[in-house]
């Protein structure tokens, strides 16, 4: 047997298996061929792999750690089969099943389960902390993971409320040159924690609950002289924050509360010169009893395939401009 006719077999066990690895017309079992360069043959319950032995051996591996995955009752997306080829599904398998179940929300519309070990770390850190700063590229999984926490910390009654805000419009949230009220002002700045709401509570249920103002969605600056006690509060792109708006808002933090601050700090809005209060936060507190740390990389980008390259793309020209 030649080198590029190496073969080997999976087993599926039913329908539901065969349905989630394969697609709808066979479309994962194609992208599972074209991103591990085998041929693919499905008989059944049966899946053939032929190709060099190498890519073959790496193919068996990852489809297997997918079979545990939707065993475990994940889905698996087009996106995530992408970046299951591109960064390895087995460490991601293991650490699901150990996950400790405290640390996923229960009840949303959709599953939500660490994709990457450093997602397990960021949940494991919020859970355990009571303020957790996050930095990473867009994809990671910063916003969306913390308002998944918040939600299941609400339903948990560990907390009251929900307080999701950021700098609005750059660093100096210059909302008076904008139309309409000040809702309308700021709401585009938002639609990242809308979204994320939407998708995990429903838009029904989250606009009730903004109503009920047990979320309350506002800019940072609105959180000056206030106190949030028994809040679950995110600030999100906090790389545009000054230093001495992220002090403002880390000395809000009331008891019974827990503070989750995200950004990326590549993506810089403030005045040049200006250092974020996010990075300057990070180096003053770091290592501190009570505050959790977490630094997202390219790895951890569970977006679309294409995200991850374009950051690398431009990761590869900066530092090439850089040297």
């Amino acid at each position: 047997m030649s080198e590029n006719n190496y073969r080997q077999t999976i087993e599926l066990n039913n329908d539901d298996e065969q349905f989630e690895l394969f697609g709808q017309q066979d479309r994962k079992l194609r992208m599972i061929e074209k991103l591990s360069g085998c041929e693919l043959y499905a008989r059944g319950y049966t899946v053939t792999i032929v190709g060099e032995e190498e890519k073959v051996e790496r193919a068996v591996y990852e489809i297997r750690g997918m079979l545990d995955l939707i065993r475990a009752g994940q889905h698996i997306e087009e996106d995530r089969i992408n970046s299951i080829f591109t960064n390895g599904v087995r460490k991601s398998v293991a650490d699901n099943r150990n996950t400790d179940p405290e640390l996923i929300p229960s009840g949303l519309r959709v599953e939500v389960r660490p994709k990457t070990p450093n997602q397990r770390m960021y949940l494991e850190t919020i859970y355990s902390n009571v303020l957790t700063f996050a930095t990473g590229p867009a994809g990671t999984g910063k916003t969306y993971l913390a308002v998944a926490m918040a939600i299941g910390a609400l339903k948990q009654k560990l907390v009251e409320r929900i307080i999701l805000t950021r700098p609005a419009v750059e660093a100096g949230e210059s909302l008076g040159f904008l139309p309409g009220d000040i809702k309308e002002k700021v709401d585009p700045y938002f639609r990242p924690l809308y979204d994320a709401l939407y998708e995990l509570v429903g838009i029904d249920k989250a606009k009730k609950l903004i109503t009920q103002e047990v979320i309350e969605i506002a800019p940072l600056a609105f959180m000056r002289g206030r106190t949030l006690s028994k809040a679950f509060i995110i600030l999100d792109e906090a790389q545009n924050s000054t230093r001495s708006q992220m002090k403002m808002l880390l000395t809000r933090l009331g008891f019974g509360s827990k503070m989750v601050v995200n950004g990326d700090i590549t993506q810089l809005d403030l005045p040049s010169g200006q250092e974020s209060g996010l990075v300057a936060a990070m180096k003053i507190l770091e290592g501190i009893d009570g505050i959790g740390v977490i630094r997202f990389e390219g790895v951890d980008i569970v977006r679309h395939n294409l995200v991850q390259k374009i950051i690398e793309a431009y990761e590869e020209l900066e530092n090439g401009t850089d040297s």
